[in-house]
């Protein structure tokens, strides 16, 4: 990974048992993607697709029958933002 330092850009090549390792632009290193120029843009977006992917499976569940969806609120508390607060 080639981290950017003020518009100037440091390449190291590195090696492993005499393989050159692959340049990378984006890493996933414990649950959180790290990119070259230290952008949380692709953080942002796992995080979303992941909520919206449970926030889909959660509405095609639950169906509420009453005026109060107090069902869905406790389960949009419960699953879906912890996802959005600590991905």
């Amino acid at each position: 990974m080639t981290i950017l330092i003020r518009a100037a850009q440091l390449f190291n090549d590195y090696y492993m048992n005499g393989a050159k390792l692959d340049n990378v632009t984006e890493e996933k290193d414990l649950g959180v993607w790290i990119s070259n120029d230290l952008k949380a843009s692709q953080q942002c977006v796992q995080a979303y697709s992941k909520a919206n992917r449970i926030l889909g499976v959660v509405s095609r569940t639950i169906k509420c029958k009453d005026d109060s969806n107090l069902i869905l609120i406790c389960f949009y508390k419960s699953v879906i933002r912890p996802h959005l607060c600590f991905p």
